[in-house]
């Protein structure tokens, strides 16, 4: 299970370190060429799309750092538990749109997630 953990949440870290940079490093209408499934990004600002972006980059790095450090480890189950919340409100947002097809990619998520903070609370606690 122990394994099975840290592939999962180094997929997941992976995936929301590079939407998180590209939403911070990239402008709005750049990140929204990337395809039909970044079109959320009309219904907010600038400053709104980089202030996601860094959430997930924090969010990414509190999945992987503390483990590898062995610093602090209950931190890897929380920031699971807080991307959890922030692919919520992505899902709110797909919910609104009516982008039923992204919505279950972001159910995907908040499933892994839920995995990782489960695992990483009660199954296999690091530390």
């Amino acid at each position: 299970m122990h394994t099975a953990l840290w592939i999962v949440t180094a997929i997941v870290a992976t995936g929301f370190a590079i939407g998180g940079i590209s939403q911070v490093v990239l402008t709005k209408e750049r990140f929204r060429s990337f395809g039909a499934s970044q079109h959320w990004v009309d219904d907010f600002g600038r400053g709104h799309i980089k202030a996601i972006g860094t959430i997930k980059i924090i969010g990414s790095l509190g999945l992987i750092l503390p483990a590898v450090l062995d610093v602090a480890v209950v931190l890897v189950p929380l920031a699971a538990s807080g991307l959890m919340l922030v692919m919520a409100g992505a899902g709110t947002t797909r919910f609104r749109r009516s982008e039923w097809g992204y919505l279950l990619g972001d159910l995907m998520f908040i499933g892994l997630l839920g995995f990782v903070a489960w695992g990483r609370f009660a199954l296999e606690p690091l530390g």
